[in-house]
């Protein structure tokens, strides 16, 4: 079984392209959505508590998402502290769901950081994501509201799109002028062709 790394930037469209895969029957691991469930746990939001103070939480005690945000995407020791509570245990969970699907092809995860934790090595491929900086403003301003400002915060928690296509295998141009679910069949069907060798090694 092939195991693919699936990344871009802020904006790029890396859930649109996971949500074409996965239609493709293709398992794929968002780790966003996995590390927004970790944040609810109790031991987890009593160590957010104890770093951040009550008022990280809202009225049901569970972490407020988005005043967390604010606090450490302009924090760079406050946000290597966080990546350093959630990531190991989205890395241990994910290691679990591999091993739950592995009569698949090739299985998928989905991360906006995945180069930069260095857990890239774990891939046997790398998909980037890219589209121009003023689309996926657009597009974080459109979905959640960002402002320029915080779009700009996120950008420099993030290596430059230029650095992560130097270190993919396989590029998806995902902007106003480029069709990208060709490109996913393309890639969808050489993927298919690799896992067969793989599995035969």
């Amino acid at each position: 079984m092939l195991k693919i790394g699936l990344t871009g930037s802020i904006g790029s469209g890396k859930s649109t392209i996971a949500k074409v895969f996965s239609s493709l029957e293709i398992p794929v691991y968002i780790s966003d959505i996995e590390a927004k469930k970790i944040l609810d746990f109790p031991d987890i939001i009593d160590k957010v508590k104890k770093k951040f103070g009550d008022d990280v939480l809202n009225d049901n005690g569970f972490v407020n998402r988005k005043e967390l945000a604010g606090r450490v995407f302009n924090n760079t020791e406050a946000l290597q502290w966080l990546n350093g509570l959630i990531h190991p245990r989205v890395r241990k969970h994910f290691l679990e769901w591999v091993e739950n699907h592995n009569t698949s092809p090739y299985i998928m995860q989905e991360s906006a950081i995945m180069l930069e934790t260095g857990f890239s090595s774990f891939f046997n491929k790398i998909i980037v994501v890219t589209c121009p900086v003023d689309q996926r403003y657009e597009r974080v301003k459109n979905r959640d509201n960002m402002t320029k400002s915080q779009f700009d915060e996120r950008m420099e928690n993030q290596w430059p799109e230029e650095l992560k296509v130097k270190m993919a295998d396989y590029i998806i141009k995902n902007d106003d002028d480029c069709l990208a679910v060709p490109q996913v069949l393309k890639i969808h069907n050489e993927l298919l062709g690799l896992s067969m060798t793989h599995k035969g090694s």
